[in-house]
């Protein structure tokens, strides 16, 4: 099997559009996209300052890395370096005051909760 390579230095930052969902100032980068699923497993997200995502839920669960900036996902504040685990159905929402620049290894597509 071929290696997989995505130069993301050379990758455009693309707006995240979720139909229904309020997505404005996320930006992503898709780093594999799974064929059989229809949807990217693995994706760097971008949040500029003030950027958030709605409440949701990790039906296979969620890991993320912190690259740049600050971030909090539901209570937990993370800055550059910080990693969380969220398990399998566990909710959050997040927001970066700031803006910041991470890593999603996400197995299941989320669900929005109203």
């Amino acid at each position: 099997m071929k290696p997989h390579i995505v130069n993301t230095s050379k990758t455009e930052w693309i707006p995240l559009i979720e139909e229904g969902v309020k997505t404005s100032g996320i930006y992503v980068k898709i780093l594999r996209y799974d064929n059989v699923a229809k949807r990217p497993p693995t994706f760097l997200l971008k949040f500029e300052a003030g950027a958030s995502y709605p409440n949701h839920s990790h039906p296979g669960g969620e890991e993320v890395f912190v690259l740049e900036g600050e971030v909090r996902f539901g209570p937990n504040q993370l800055v550059t370096g910080d990693y969380i685990y969220t398990s399998p159905g566990d909710t959050h929402s997040v927001f970066s005051k700031t803006g910041c620049i991470m890593l999603f290894v996400v197995p299941e597509e989320v669900v929005i909760l109203k």
